[in-house]
């Protein structure tokens, strides 16, 4: 894949329309959802020894954040709960806490 064609599909995936999702809409109720999203890239183009290269890549991410819901004229942000995240600090801070109390107790 060339340096341009690269350049394109970067250009093509980084739009407003990874953050923001298609809204839903139910029995009145609209919902918009929202990503956080990160996206980076490079490329190069070489010659050596009488022959030529080129090439790059690119990464996205993208995690939800939550979701804008329109109801009635009114708009309401509710953000998403990452329980993966939230676990994950659960389970070092009681893993901290354990540490803390085994180096405090004496040894017997």
């Amino acid at each position: 894949m060339g340096l341009e064609k690269i350049v394109g599909v970067m250009r093509d995936n980084l739009t407003v329309r990874r953050v923001y999702g298609e809204p839903v809409e139910n029995d009145g109720v609209v919902i918009i959802p929202a990503a956080s999203v990160i996206g980076g890239g490079g490329g190069g183009h070489g010659s050596e020894q009488e022959k030529e290269g080129e090439g790059g890549g690119f990464i996205l991410a993208a995690r939800p954040v939550g979701a804008y819901v329109l109801k009635g004229g009114d708009v309401r942000w509710v953000p998403a709960v990452d329980v993966t995240f939230l676990g994950a600090v659960f389970a070092i801070t009681v893993a901290a806490i354990h540490r803390a109390r085994r180096r405090r107790s004496p040894r017997g």
